[in-house]
């Protein structure tokens, strides 16, 4: 299976970024950690990271026959964006909201998603052990029976 992992604004910033909600993990780990757990489980993994939404809004489009899944998170364009729910109703790539924190016990404003419409499933609160959650999640449901 072969999936896409999109990060939003900020998220970059891991490790630095207010680490009392985030944890000191930094982005690097993470992707280390997303690697590793593709390489166990036979998983082909692609990353894209920006903090502009258009450039988010371009890497979905482009994930189009060639991804199988995409694990989303979208930072605070999840509160926001239009533009990112009309690129996944588009493409129609199974794709799993992702988001380090419990964003329902934060701000309001964080408990409305845009892009969960076009999501198959949110996980929230599991820091980042919810991208592997999310990688394992696509491969049982929508992984194809030649393992690719």
């Amino acid at each position: 299976m072969k999936i896409l992992v999109i990060n939003g604004p900020n998220l970059n910033m891991l490790g630095i970024r207010e680490p009392g909600l985030y944890g000191r993990e930094t982005y690097r780990d993470l992707l280390e950690k997303i690697r590793a757990h593709a390489a166990k489980t036979g998983t082909e993994v692609a990353f894209f990271q920006s903090n502009h939404e258009g450039a988010l809004v371009d890497a979905i489009q482009e994930a189009w026959g060639k991804q199988d899944g995409i694990v989303l998170n979208p930072g605070a364009y999840t509160h926001t964006s239009v533009a990112l729910l009309d690129a996944l109703k588009a493409v129609g790539i199974p794709t799993v909201e992702v988001h380090i924190t419990d964003v329902d016990s934060r701000e309001d404003f964080r408990k409305i998603s845009y892009v969960r419409a076009a999501c198959v499933r949110t996980i929230s609160g599991r820091g980042t052990d919810g991208y592997l959650e999310a990688m394992d999640f696509l491969a049982e449901e929508y992984g194809h029976a030649d393992g690719n």
